[in-house]
């Protein structure tokens, strides 16, 4: 039985009736450069929460600046940890559960890329935290990509890959996994069973279409996965908040892409 705390915080981020989880990240200036979209803070954060995800994922500093005006609109996820360009396959630890308390977050997050000469020292790092947050009473979320050194570029996206990276911040006493979508509904589901009701698809690249978008988001959510996690393609499109509400009839409101492109071009 979870503890009460966490049960409370996940509560807080999980949609009513769907029971899914639809988090927006905005903390990929460090792992990957600033970009258009996020130069701007105070604007992409009001865009977004207009549009109303479950919870936004973000860096300490970012939130202590820019978050205090949507506080009670949506739940706070703090970012722990993160990689960078200079070095693509570590994510460093940066931030404390008792900093997520401060904050009035609703969890908190961390990266771990498996498959690399440096697996051992993140998973280490995740199992300190995930003690930390059991005992603070805060869910405990993991990014978890099969992205290391010792893994082809070609492997990353297989199921087996996957399939480990989850299992293994299941095994850790993660609540919510999120990874990557192996590009069909069918390999997904096979991912999501190794740690049923715990696997979120993160967004990966920014999508050549809407409608391609879309539809990977309805294959997420027909694998039984319990939400989404994006990024570049909600705070990278024109319209942040038609975009946000357009997902939502997905994996809120179980709807199909047609209907969610509807909801983007009325705009």
């Amino acid at each position: 039985m979870l503890p009460l705390g966490k049960k409370i915080r996940l509560e807080r981020m999980k949609h009513r009736p769907s029971g899914k989880f639809f988090f927006v990240t905005v903390d990929h200036s460090i792992t990957r450069g600033v970009f258009p979209g996020l130069i701007n803070m105070k604007d992409a954060l009001r865009k977004i929460v207009a549009g109303r995800p479950d919870a936004i994922t973000m860096h300490k500093g970012i939130a202590q600046d820019f978050f205090p005006p949507h506080a009670g609109q949506v739940s706070l996820v703090l970012k722990a940890s993160s990689f960078s360009p200079y070095q693509p396959t570590y994510d460093t630890w940066v931030a404390w559960v008792d900093e997520a308390v401060r904050l009035g977050a609703d969890a908190i997050s961390m990266g771990v890329l498996v498959g690399g000469d440096r697996q051992a020292e993140m998973l280490h790092h995740l199992g300190l935290i995930s003690r930390e947050a059991s005992l603070a009473g805060m869910p405990l979320i993991a990014h978890i990509y099969p992205k290391g050194e010792m893994i082809k570029q070609e492997d990353q996206y297989s199921v087996e890959a996957l399939s480990y990276a989850v299992r293994a911040g299941a095994e850790l006493g993660v609540d919510i996994i999120k990874t990557w979508y192996p590009g069909s509904p069918e390999a997904f589901a096979k991912v999501v069973e190794v740690a049923p009701g715990k696997v979120v698809a993160a967004g990966g690249p920014k999508t050549d279409t809407e409608r391609q978008f879309f539809a990977m988001t309805r294959g997420v959510m027909d694998a039984g996965a319990i939400g989404v996690a994006y990024g570049r393609n909600i705070w990278g499109h024109p319209d942040p908040t038609l975009m946000v509400k357009a997902l939502k009839a997905i994996i809120h409101g179980n709807k199909g892409v047609d209907e969610a492109l509807e909801i983007l071009q009325s705009g």
